[in-house]
C-alpha cells in the first residue's frame, strides 16, 4: 500500500496545467507566519444576495488546481449559483496535531470569515468535502469546526480511532467509498501509523449521532456505464430535524472520484466509477441545509 500511496503522491506532485482557468481567482493569506493560498471560483451573473460556499480540500501532495480538475464543482456551481474555494495545504492536511507550527484548523476556519467578508458567502450555507487527505480533513473539521460548517461530504475516507475526532454536533453527512480502494481500505483499519475506523462504522456512528431512523432507504445503481461498477446508496434519515446521512458504497470501485478524472491507472488507484456524478450528487446533499442558531 505504500508503494501504491507514494506513485500518487509523486504523480499529483508533479501534474502540472497549462495555465489557471480564467475563472479561478487566487489568494493567500498569513496564519501563524505561513503564507496559505487558495483558489476560489465565482460563478457568473451570480443573483444579488448572500451565496453558499464549498470548501474543496485537495488529496495529499495535490493542489487546489489539481483539485479542480479531479472534482470539478464549476460547471454545477455555474447553474446552482454557489462559491467553491479550494485551499491548498503544506504538502498534506495537518488533520491531527498542530504539526511545526501549522493550524489547518485555523486556516480554514480564518479562510471562511475570509470568503464570507470578501464575497459575501453565506455563513449560515457553508459547506466542506475533500477526498483522501482532504476527507480526512474534512471529518477533522466537522469535530473540531462544527459550528461554522452545514453539512459534509467525504470521498475516499473514514474517521480517525483517536483523540480530536469525537463526533460531537449532529449535522448532515454523506460518505462515498469504492469497496476496493487500495490506499484506504473499505473495511478500515491501519493506516501508516492511525487507525481508522470502516465505511461501515463510520456511518453507524453518523447515524447514531444525528438521531436518524435505523433503516435506510436503499437504491442500487446499476452499472448503466458497463464500466465493472455499481452502487449501493443507504440513507439515513430524521423525519423531525431532516438530519439525513447518506453512504455511497461504490462496487468495485478504487482510490477516486465518482465521475471524476481517472488520474492514475486503474492497477495502481483502482477504477473511477462513471454510474455517478459525485459533484453533483454532494451539491444536491448539500442545498437544502443551513446551519441552525
Amino acid at each position: 500500500m505504500r508503494l501504491i500511496t507514494l506513485l500518487i503522491l509523486t504523480f499529483s506532485s508533479t501534474l502540472t496545467f497549462s495555465q489557471t482557468p480564467k475563472q479561478l481567482i487566487k489568494g493567500d493569506m498569513v496564519i501563524d507566519g505561513n503564507k496559505r493560498s487558495f483558489l476560489t471560483y465565482i460563478p457568473s451573473a451570480a443573483k444579488a444576495g448572500k451565496m453558499p460556499l464549498v470548501i474543496s480540500l485537495h488529496g495529499g501532495f495535490a493542489s487546489p488546481k489539481g483539485m479542480f480538475h479531479l472534482a470539478d464543482f464549476r460547471p454545477v456551481a455555474e447553474r446552482e449559483k454557489f462559491i467553491v474555494v479550494c485551499p491548498a495545504s503544506k504538502h498534506f492536511w495537518h488533520d491531527g496535531a498542530d504539526l511545526h507550527g501549522i493550524d489547518d484548523i485555523k486556516f480554514i476556519d480564518q479562510l471562511i470569515t475570509y470568503m464570507v467578508k470578501t464575497y459575501d458567502a453565506d455563513p449560515d450555507r457553508v459547506y466542506v468535502t475533500g477526498i483522501s487527505n482532504g476527507g480526512f480533513m474534512t471529518a477533522r473539521l466537522a469535530c473540531q469546526l462544527n459550528q461554522r460548517i452545514a453539512a459534509v461530504a467525504i470521498v475516499a475516507a473514514s474517521l480517525d480511532i483517536g483523540e480530536g475526532y469525537d463526533l460531537e454536533r449532529p449535522m448532515p453527512a454523506l460518505y462515498m467509498h469504492g469497496t476496493t480502494d487500495p490506499v484506504v481500505a473499505y473495511e478500515g483499519g491501519k493506516l501508516f501509523d492511525r487507525r481508522v475506523f470502516s465505511h461501515q462504522q463510520v456511518i453507524k456512528k453518523w447515524v447514531e449521532l444525528d438521531k436518524c431512523d435505523k433503516e435506510p432507504i436503499v437504491t442500487d445503481i446499476p452499472d448503466a456505464a458497463h464500466d465493472g461498477t455499481s452502487i449501493l446508496k443507504e440513507e439515513y434519515h430524521n423525519p423531525k430535524n431532516g438530519l439525513k446521512v447518506i453512504s455511497y458504497t461504490i462496487i468495485n470501485g478504487g482510490h477516486t472520484w465518482p465521475g471524476g478524472w481517472q488520474y492514475l491507472p486503474k492497477f495502481i488507484i483502482g477504477k473511477t466509477t462513471r454510474n455517478l456524478n459525485a459533484c453533483q450528487e454532494i451539491w444536491d446533499f448539500f442545498k437544502p441545509y443551513k446551519l441552525s442558531h
